[in-house]
């Protein structure tokens, strides 16, 4: 049995933005998380699928 997680394709980043603002996205391997700064905020990845939605990111720190 693989117990892997799915990884996020990095290659996605070229194609996807923050849906706040429009800015690049920075991928946080250690946390699984596609993070705006521009926005402040952080999303998740689940399963290797980005959930970018405002309510469920959480702010940055």
């Amino acid at each position: 049995m693989n117990d892997a997680k799915p990884q996020f394709d990095r290659r996605m980043l070229e194609a996807l933005v923050c849906p706040i603002t429009q800015s690049v996205l920075h991928y946080d391997k250690d946390r699984e998380e596609l993070v705006s700064k521009a926005a402040g905020l952080a999303f998740p990845v689940r399963g290797g699928i980005p959930i970018l939605l405002e309510d469920e990111a959480r702010p940055l720190d």
